[in-house]
């Protein structure tokens, strides 16, 4: 995982992006998901280019079930964007990076 990428779990999920003032994109997945493998180097280059104005995360289904739960997520690759720690926008599915980036960009 890249060094911008938050390798998020249940014991620091809370404050990485719940109580984070910066934005956070969390990118729900799992290892066996090829779309969310086709996501995984798209997420690093939108953290790399967007890392002076949003926090990037990763959080493992299989391993955080319990707050994949919390959010609804029944689909994955899910990516939710927060900002205050409040669920802002969502995005279900592989999508290209330019799309994520709009989405970013209208909650900057």
């Amino acid at each position: 995982m890249a060094d911008s990428i938050i390798d998020l779990n249940k014991t620091n999920f809370d404050v990485e992006v719940l109580q984070s003032t910066t934005p956070v994109v969390v990118d729900f997945w799992a290892s066996w998901c090829m779309p969310c493998r086709m996501m995984a180097p798209v997420m690093e280059e939108i953290a790399q280019d967007m890392k002076d104005k949003i926090k990037v995360g990763k959080l493992n289904t299989d391993d955080s079930g319990e707050i994949a739960a919390r959010y609804g997520i029944s689909a994955i690759p899910t990516l939710i964007v927060f900002n205050g720690g409040k669920e802002v926008d969502r995005i279900v599915g592989y999508v290209a990076k330019k799309a994520i980036e709009n989405k970013i960009n209208n909650i900057l």
